[in-house]
């Protein structure tokens, strides 16, 4: 059995206790490869190196810094169905939306960052004809990066790129869930001859890893993705040490339908919103509100091509969801779906947890489910549940819908459908979240600043914002 390794100072190694942990593929319900159980010993290691590496990674010129990262990218690219194959093996999505979104997006990540690096700019100010002000910005030092197991290379990648962009060295966490491609990108990055210790990927679990990289006094900076219950509690460590915080977490997004939609974009999209890699994406619509005018329609196709869609194991081409990423996380979704149905809900389709046949038989699949009827207060339609449910809810007016898409402690992102400039205009800009989609769901252009509000996260990510999250501004006031 495939045993996976450390990335420290530029080698793979096994973790210093010699003790491993199972990774389990979800399609099979079974252990399939062993990883590092890492612990504090593993990271200091890691921080070391990276210390080390600063003074010559930082002081490269962007431009070589940006070579080298160019050249992962194109390797992510070159070993595209390689590296789709690891994670739908590894996560048990598709392995086609694997190598349609998540492997594509990873290469774009290390060649957006490669590039904007080069044009990054500061400012200037001048004062009269006598004194002028500029802003540096330099790299920090070691970032840690945590990411979660959703998108396992794709969210991964989005922080690493950065760090590395500005000139920072990294110490990186992946997912326990999900380690095998962040594992892959430790090869790649060593074909193609990134500088010992610039990154350092230690594999491992939360309480062990993860806490010892946001207490560790030698990373002044954390980025993490993931829950908001794990996000607070890294706030309680991090806060007091001072470390800068970009904390990316929960959300529990509300999709307005209006009745003068493009009903069959709507329709195709809230299906992909809803349900798209297992509903396991932190920006996936959970809560649907339609306008009462078009509800039963609304909501009678959405059931029909809901109950249409077909759960497979992964490496099926016809597979529109696969299995849930692990049996614990399999478990919490169906407890929702029991709890919805306590506090009154009604499930229209779905509900049920799926057994495959032959050697997919103990994978966790879950019926991709659609419940109405309950009261949007509720702790289903105000928890995040992160699985292949939704909720639809009607309602009447502009002021109703806003009031219940606010409604939660989160606000990560929102979708409106409407052809109505003026009302998408006026609905987006009451809707407390970071991110809202008009007439489309997941469209991402890497310059926009992506975030969230409330218990949805601290701080930005994506084009400026990432480079000056990785970067310490300085100003330089000078009389002429």
């Amino acid at each position: 059995m495939q045993k996976l390794k450390n990335y420290i100072n530029g080698e793979l190694t096994e973790p210093v206790s010699q003790a491993y942990m199972d990774n389990y593929n979800p399609a099979k319900g079974e252990v399939y490869s062993l990883i590092p159980d890492s612990d504090e010993r593993d990271v200091q290691k890691a921080v070391d190196a990276a210390k080390a590496a600063f003074p010559i990674w930082s002081g490269f010129s962007n431009e070589e810094r940006s070579e080298l990262l160019l050249k992962i990218s194109q390797l992510i690219e070159k070993n595209l169905d390689r590296l789709a194959e690891a994670e739908s093996l590894d996560n048990g999505k598709p392995v086609w939306l694997a190598r349609k979104v998540d492997i594509p997006r990873a290469a774009s990540n290390f060649h957006f960052f490669a590039t904007a690096i080069e044009h990054f700019a500061s400012e200037s100010h001048i004062m009269g004809s006598e004194v002028v002000n500029y802003t540096l910005r330099k790299p920090i030092g070691v970032a840690g990066c945590i990411s979660p197991w959703n998108l396992p290379l794709y969210l991964f990648t989005w922080k690493i790129a950065p760090a590395l962009a500005a000139g920072n060295c990294v110490v990186a966490k992946p997912s326990e869930v999900t380690p095998m491609t962040a594992y892959l990108l430790s090869e790649l990055c060593i074909e193609a001859g990134l500088p010992k210790g610039v990154l350092n990927i230690v594999h491992g679990y939360g309480n062990k890893v993860g806490a010892a990289i946001i207490s560790n006094p030698d990373i002044p900076l954390i980025s993490f993705t993931g829950g908001t219950k794990t996000g607070a509690e890294i706030a309680k460590t991090a806060a007091p040490m001072f470390k800068k915080l970009s904390l990316e977490l929960g959300g529990k997004n509300p999709n307005i339908i209006f009745a003068d939609c493009d009903f069959e974009e709507a329709m195709k999209t809230t299906l992909r919103s809803s349900f798209t890699n297992q509903g396991e994406i932190c920006l996936c619509g959970s809560r649907i509100y339609i306008e009462k005018s078009i509800y039963e329609k609304f909501r009678d196709e959405l059931v029909k091509r809901t109950r249409a869609m077909k759960v497979s194991y992964p490496t099926d081409p016809e597979a529109k969801l696969g299995a849930i990423v692990s049996e614990a996380h399999k478990d919490k979704i169906l407890s929702y779906i029991e709890l919805a149905q306590e506090e009154g809900g009604k499930i229209l389709c779905g509900g049920k947890q799926i057994h495959l046949e032959g050697e997919y038989k103990n994978g966790w699949y879950i019926e991709p489910t659609v419940i109405e009827g309950l009261d949007h207060l509720c702790r289903t339609n105000q928890e995040e549940i992160f699985g292949p449910v939704v909720t639809l809810h009607a309602f009447e007016t502009e002021e109703d819908v806003i009031e219940y898409a606010n409604s939660t402690t989160y606000g990560l992102s929102a979708t409106i459908w409407t052809q109505n400039l003026s009302k998408a205009h006026r609905v987006a800009a009451q809707v407390k979240s970071g991110i809202i989609w008009i007439n489309c769901w997941l469209v991402r252009d890497l310059r926009t600043p992506f975030g969230g509000m409330k218990n949805s996260g601290v701080g930005r990510e994506g084009g400026w914002e990432a480079l000056r999250f990785f970067t310490e501004a300085k100003n330089v006031c000078v009389r002429l």
